[in-house]
């Protein structure tokens, strides 16, 4: 995980409101996303994930592209988790509280005992991945993994779920720089 480690330290970290935020490529779209990152990944989440699954479910905006690299590598069928409603049969809505925004999502293509692995770019204060392991049990989903790229250091909202992610690589950010743990 040479290029993913090394993108870390090269990432820019920027002042929002007294927040150091890491602007990475995996997790923002910018700096520029190489192929050769985006493989990198890829090949470590298949090394790290249970596979045997009907669907990859990931949720809008940034984890698209991991989890359109891991579908087409797999062929493993992908379902977004949209920001936007279709009105489509069957569609759930569920509501994501994270530490810097609040919205609806909605679910379609999930069915009752469908096998999923949920894949996402970042695993910060958790919101995100709680509300849609909520949803999923709701409709009846088996969550067989969760695989994030990147998670920040410390506690999440999906500490309080029966789940658990598993990450490439820990960070934290103090001082202007990131820390790999």
């Amino acid at each position: 995980m040479e290029r993913l480690h090394d993108s870390l330290h090269e990432a820019p970290i920027i002042d929002k409101d007294g927040y150091q935020y890491l602007v990475h490529p995996i997790s923002n779209g910018v700096p520029m996303l190489e192929p050769e990152l985006l493989r990198e990944v890829v090949v470590e989440i298949i090394r790290a994930a249970d596979l045997d699954v009907d669907k990859i479910v990931a949720p809008e905006a940034m984890g698209i592209h991991i989890a359109t690299a891991l579908s087409l590598q797999t062929d493993v069928p992908l379902v977004v988790i949209r920001k936007r409603e279709y009105g489509l049969e069957g569609e759930v809505a569920l509501h994501q509280t994270t530490g810097y925004s609040e919205s609806e999502m909605y679910i379609n293509d999930i069915e009752e005992g469908d096998r999923v692995l949920i894949v996402d770019d970042l695993l910060s204060t958790g919101g995100t991945l709680a509300a849609i392991t909520g949803a999923l049990d709701d409709i009846g989903a088996e969550i067989a993994d969760i695989v994030v790229v990147i998670r920040k250091v410390g506690g999440s909202a999906l500490d309080d779920t029966e789940y658990e992610a598993t990450s490439l690589v820990d960070v934290s950010v103090e001082d202007f720089e990131v820390t790999i743990h």
